[in-house]
């Protein structure tokens, strides 16, 4: 495989990288911002400068292979761009160009022929005549930035691309382009273009293809227009740039420029050469609707943070906040309910003259239930020893927690005393000696807000 061919084929697979770039560019667009039909998408721009026919990188002159023997003169060069911008970090463009590259020896170039070409050896200057020029380049947006506003106004891109130009090298015997034209094949050139050439010798200009590699830096100077500036070396697949030469080797030429470019579309879109949706995203000084909003949210939130420090007070400590306490400025260390209130347990009743004697703590029944639990029967049958021993009474008051009816919990609260009160008779007491009420929901000795105080409330008390 050949020098061309291997230059064709990497060529060709960085373009066909490149589409791949912008369809994943295009699908990567953040559909937040509406994708690019918010955006303006399609640019013209006219460029002029100049070239020179080495590079940046280095390397021979074909029109003299010491650097002592050559001098590079510049030649004018201008054109067109078309470009369409897929997303805020790649586009495809479309430029053409004409103008002339120049160079001269200080001595004979003192060839004597390469490789068939043609020509006596006696040139001194070369100047060859770009008919036209044309390729496709991907652009690379590199970084949008602005130094002095909040606006992205400078933007930094690299491009790539491949293209093919129609050009005529003519060679004189002078060194400043004039004298006697030692070389010139203008009418004699082919049709060849990539790889290898077999001359036809019946067209004006010689067809070469060419890789153009350039960076360059857009300043915004309107909605519309901004000025682009740039350097592009260009890479050739052909030998006689120049013409014949001692130096048989691929050649090259670079082109700085200057222009202006012009972004079609409604000015009422964002030019998407400059976009930079996160910038734009999190940036709150770029959108005055957007910085309300956003101050409108941190009051919002002020306010909440507010809200939440209120309902979390609790200034006496019983731990429940005071929006919800209703009996605010209890003492340290006492017993409250959910509403903040002291929970009053029933007093120890003292049963003489013919009662029972001691304290009885209340039986408890479960929600809905009228059943005595087994932890009962012990206090049960104490409490039936003590009123056989002597022959007292006892009163029982049945309660309900607040779940249900008023109706249907007199009732329960009416089966639970009964309940007692048949444990008392089956054990021996006399049933005269015993006073069963329901009281319903009356007298809670806990919140009937909570399931903890609910429980404390479905009881049975013994008293007098």
């Amino acid at each position: 495989m050949n020098y061309s061919t291997i230059k064709k084929t990497a060529v060709a697979a960085s373009l066909v990288a490149a589409l791949g770039f912008a369809e994943t560019a295009q699908a990567q667009t953040p559909t937040v911002f509406g994708g690019r039909s918010q955006y303006r998408t399609w640019s013209i721009g006219v460029q002029g400068g100049i070239t020179t026919p080495n590079t940046i990188l280095g390397g021979q002159n074909a029109f003299g292979q010491k650097v002592g023997y050559f001098q590079n003169k510049v030649g004018e060069y201008y054109g067109l761009t078309i470009r369409k911008q897929f997303s805020h970090l790649f586009g495809l463009e479309l430029e053409g160009n004409r103008g002339r590259i120049k160079t001269y020896n200080h001595d004979l170039a003192g060839f004597e022929g390469n490789s068939g070409a043609e020509g006596n050896g006696t040139a001194k200057s070369a100047e060859t005549s770009v008919n036209w020029a044309a390729s496709l380049n991907g652009v690379f947006q590199l970084g949008t930035i602005d130094f002095m506003r909040r606006e992205n106004a400078v933007n930094f891109y690299a491009k790539v691309g491949l293209g093919v130009m129609a050009h005529n090298p003519v060679q004189f015997a002078n060194n400043d382009f004039t004298g006697t034209e030692v070389f010139n094949k203008e009418g004699q050139w082919g049709e060849e273009i990539f790889g290898d050439r077999e001359a036809t010798g019946d067209r004006d200009n010689r067809l070469t293809g060419f890789v153009p590699v350039g960076v360059g830096v857009k300043f915004k100077l309107s909605e519309v227009v901004a000025l682009n500036l740039g350097y592009t070396m260009n890479f050739t697949d052909d030998n006689l740039l120049y013409g014949p030469a001692r130096y048989d080797g691929k050649q090259k030429f670079s082109n700085v420029y200057g222009g202006l470019e012009f972004t079609l579309g409604s000015r009422d879109k964002e030019n998407l050469t400059f976009a930079n949706p996160v910038a734009t995203l999190y940036d709150e000084l770029k959108d005055p609707s957007l910085r309300n909003e956003v101050e409108a949210l941190k009051q919002r939130v002020s306010t909440l943070e507010g809200t939440v420090d209120q309902l979390s007070k609790d200034s006496d400590g019983d731990g429940v906040s005071d929006k919800f306490d209703k009996c605010p400025g209890t003492p340290a260390g006492t017993v409250v309910d959910g509403s903040g209130c002291p929970i009053k347990f029933p007093e120890a009743q003292q049963l003489t003259d013919g009662t029972v004697s001691g304290y009885y703590a209340p039986i408890q029944f479960e929600f809905d239930s009228s059943v005595l639990k087994t932890e009962s029967y012990s206090t049960l049958d104490k409490l039936a020893k003590e009123l056989k021993d002597s022959n007292g009474t006892v009163t029982l008051d049945g309660y309900a927690s607040a779940e249900g009816t008023e109706a249907y919990n007199m009732n329960l609260s009416t089966d639970r005393a009964n309940a007692v009160k048949q444990y008392l008779v089956n054990a021996g007491v006399s049933a005269s000696n015993i006073n069963a009420s329901g009281k319903g929901e009356s007298n809670p000795v806990a919140s009937n807000d909570t399931e903890e105080g609910r429980v404390q409330n479905r009881r049975v008390e013994i008293k007098k």
